[in-house]
């Protein structure tokens, strides 16, 4: 699978998203990732439903979607219904995890799995047949911003040989720390997409600049 980069919008300016989205668009970014945190699940309220509706007007390109959110089957027909592409959930938000990845297929998304710093494979292994993505975390989930946690790299390659052992498609994307110093070692450790919010809007070339610099750094250790 070819590098894909998705940008996180939580390290947007908040009073300009439609803005954002249009310029990450034009910088060719494969998915839009939008974090929406319930203040439960993790310590913060970020964004709903509303969100999505209002900016998926402005763009064709991909809308992932990362619920941190407890009761998540309850949300997910709105989020869809809003315009995501991709949802992806928490085992922990859930006690039903094979019903509510069935729920996003049948309401037309692609079900995606993430996993926290602490949470095993094991936790997914019964449905990784039946998603389109597993989420590593490569830090706690809550905040942007963090530094990455390096012993998941190890989680990274056990589901790479895992996904290579089973005939399985699933891919396998990396949310928290991901700069142009951690690209390529996660790549090289078997992710596909990296997810990255600060390394994005940060970077002092601009969004298009960033990406292609996560790209091509990540892109040469795979190569």
């Amino acid at each position: 699978m070819s590098i894909k980069i998705a940008p996180s919008i939580l390290s947007a300016d908040f009073g300009a998203f439609a803005d954002a989205v249009v310029e990450l668009s034009e910088a060719k970014a494969d998915y839009i990732h939008i974090d929406v945190m319930d203040g439960h699940f993790v310590p913060v309220i970020t964004f709903g439903s509303q969100l999505v509706s209002a900016i998926r007007p402005v763009t064709s390109t991909p809308f992932d979607v990362h619920l941190m959110i407890e009761n998540a089957e309850r949300f997910i027909p709105d989020f869809v219904k809003a315009g995501s592409n991709m949802v992806t959930v928490h085992p922990e938000s859930t006690v039903h995890l094979h019903r509510l990845v069935h729920q996003i297929k049948d309401l037309g998304a692609r079900p995606s799995v993430a996993l926290n710093p602490s949470t095993p494979i094991t936790a997914i292994e019964w449905v990784l047949s039946d998603i389109d993505r597993v989420l590593v975390m490569t830090v706690n989930p809550g905040f942007g911003g963090q530094a990455f946690i390096p012993e998941m790299l190890q989680k990274i390659r056990s589901l790479a040989e895992c996904r290579a052992a089973n005939g399985l498609r699933f891919e396998i994307a990396v949310d928290g720390g991901v700069n142009a110093d951690t690209a390529p070692l996660v790549a090289r450790a078997g992710a596909d997409v990296l997810i990255a919010g600060s390394a994005v809007f940060h970077h002092p070339e601009g969004v298009g600049a960033a990406m292609d610099e996560l790209r091509k750094g990540a892109a040469a250790v795979r190569a």
